[in-house]
């Protein structure tokens, strides 16, 4: 957790000691582990000695102070990037926020929403209703919110959710515990949450907290803490491998990046200025007093239509809205699809513009750039494509038992099913492959469609498919596969279902998944027809649920079929068949002889 403190100054209420201006100020990026954008900037303190920042913990007032002094370090460092302020819980407790703050950030010229409030532990002894009501307070001006120091601090998981922090940042130690990442992650989700991991120093750690989930990282490796604000950072390349997505498409949160905001009363030469000093802005978002995007201004028109003739003089003091466009917005829940087909409707000349992304109150929470999402998607694609069974263009086994990896580790209860052909052997024998194939691919096309409501089809090889679904799914999926009548070459075929119901901790991994299913399997191949075996994890025994015990071979004639002829026999069997008899001509009955019908 980073506990440094900006420096105090000019607070009038909070009495602070000369030596404070010895402080020095540094920035750290906060940085997109998906797009390798920096995400805002973290404002650090260099104090000759730590001293003022032990008094912070213990002095409401200088806490605030510093939080303010902070803004005006960012100010004179003209960084238009979002910010990230650290007070202490107790400080929010006791003085019912940061009151100082808006003001700061209203003279910065800055907006609440492009200011972030990193909530630092201690939690102990702090009034935790006197902290929500804070934080409710802060976040009614428009402020962020994030819970630092969760899973190296104090905060009790039951406060973590009351807070329902915008972000949450663990600390890097937790990498080592994987498991305790990714429940986090799950966590954040049902919170509406960003995670981050702060102080990440190697390439093994930054592909752990990738792999965990987490979309935000902080730490030496991206960028060290520097006077200056860092606009480039170093992001190490991802092997194909760890390039996963959800079924629907990427999150529109793994690609957000700082929006350029104005007020939307901003002149058009005020637009101009910010755009020539920073090359980087693709276009400025103009909104109105609750940040709610009211125009949208795109670099390329804009300079191209103030470059014009007269462009200047035309529009110079006139307001930029004029200029600009209506701003295509989605919501922080959306997905990277959804996104495309906002982009896709209008104008052509529009596919460049940045798309808004907003919060539940409408509110700007930054931007989308559709080179990110498409080279993202194409990279889904790819992995996608290298992944199908060519026959059933099915994602194959890594696919599905990644998903389940997942599903253990956010405590999820799920059902793993696997599915094959009776006898396929003898199917493609006595049909023909392409019978066999065309078999297959309709036993795939089945599961697809039948795969509702999250459930996910694997094809693994051969006649076998691999089911994850939720166990209220389950039946209507084995109905569309085990109430068919099917057949290769006009041979009937029947399939054989093993389904292994999962309870939350009842697996490590899917590995003991498969495990625990291969016996299933066995028991439903064991029985006759269409047949589906139901077992649970950690449960001994199964269910059957469809199919019958095969007939047993009775004994007498088992030992006759294998006891040896005897010798009479064996001289009559080795003779030659006597010739057929007589038939009365008209009869019609063909007599098979050498193998052809006489």
């Amino acid at each position: 957790m980073n506990r440094a403190r900006a420096c105090a100054g000019g607070v009038h209420h909070a009495p602070v000691p000369s030596w404070t201006d010895t402080l020095r100020f540094a920035f750290q990026p906060v940085v997109n582990l998906t797009t390798g954008a920096v995400a805002g900037l973290e404002i650090l303190a260099r104090p000759e000695t730590g001293g003022i920042l032990a008094e912070a913990r213990r002095d409401p007032e200088l806490d605030c102070g510093l939080a303010v002094s902070a803004i005006r370090a960012a100010v004179r460092k003209e960084t238009l990037l979002p910010l990230f302020v650290n007070a202490f819980a107790g400080t929010l407790a006791d003085l019912g926020g940061l009151p100082p703050l808006h003001e700061a950030v209203r003279a910065a010229g800055r907006l609440p929403w492009e200011v972030t409030i990193d909530v630092c532990p201690p939690y102990a002894h702090v009034p935790q209703q006197a902290l929500l009501d804070a934080v409710n307070a802060l976040r009614g001006q428009g402020f962020r919110i994030c819970a630092d120091g969760v899973g190296d601090g104090d905060i009790p998981l039951r406060l973590l959710a009351d807070l329902s922090p915008g972000l949450v940042k663990l600390d890097a130690s937790l990498l080592a515990r994987p498991g305790a990442v990714r429940s986090m992650r799950t966590l954040c989700d049902e919170l509406g949450a960003l995670l981050a991991v702060e102080g990440v120093e190697t390439e093994g750690q930054c592909a752990a907290a990738f792999a965990a989930g987490a979309q935000l990282a902080q730490g030496e490796l991206f960028a060290p803490p520097a006077r200056l604000p860092a606009a480039d950072v170093y992001l190490p390349p991802r092997s194909p491998a760890e390039v996963t997505a959800p079924r629907s498409g990427p999150s529109v949160r793994e690609f957000v990046r700082p929006a350029a905001l104005l007020p939307a009363t901003t002149s058009a030469g005020q637009v101009r200025a910010l755009l020539t000093e920073s090359p980087d802005v693709s276009g400025v978002l103009l909104v109105d007093t609750a940040g709610v995007p009211v125009r949208s201004v795109h670099r390329s028109r804009f300079l191209l239509s103030m470059s014009g003739r007269y462009g200047h003089a035309l529009y110079a003091d006139r307001p930029a809205a004029k200029l600009g466009d209506p701003p295509r917005t989605v919501g922080v829940d959306a997905t990277a699809w959804e996104v495309l087909d906002v982009v896709a409707v209008g104008s052509r000349d529009r596919t460049s513009d940045d798309v808004a992304v907003v919060d539940e109150y409408g509110r700007c929470v930054g931007v989308v750039r559709l080179a990110d999402l498409v080279r993202a998607l194409a990279e889904t694609r790819v992995e996608e494509a290298v992944g199908q069974n060519p026959l059933t263009r099915l994602p194959g086994s890594d696919a599905i038992t990644g998903e389940v990896d997942r599903r253990i580790a956010a405590g999820r209860a799920f059902a793993l099913s696997w599915l094959d052909v009776d006898h396929f052997k003898q199917v493609n024998d006595g049909a023909g492959f392409a019978a066999g194939d065309e078999l297959i691919r309709a036993v795939g096309r089945t599961l697809r469609e039948a795969a509702v409501d999250g459930a996910r089809v694997g094809h693994v090889g051969g006649d076998d498919f691999l089911v994850l679904a939720d166990p209220d799914g389950l039946d209507p999926l084995a109905a569309s596969v085990l109430d068919v009548s099917w057949s290769a070459g006009g041979r009937p075929v029947t399939l054989s279902l093993a389904t292994l119901l999962c309870t939350p901790g009842s697996l490590a991994d899917h590995r003991e998944a498969a495990a625990r299913l291969a016996p299933l399997k066995a028991a439903a191949k064991a029985l006759h027809g269409a047949s589906w075996v139901l077992g649970r994890a950690g449960v001994p025994g199964h269910e059957t649920r469809r199919g019958s015990p095969q007939t047993p071979v009775p004994a007498t004639a088992a030992s006759s079929a294998a006891a040896p002829l005897p010798a009479s026999a064996a001289a009559a069997a080795a003779a030659p068949a006597p010739a057929p008899a007589a038939v009365p001509e008209g009869c019609g009955v063909a007599v098979e002889r050498g193998g052809q019908g006489v």
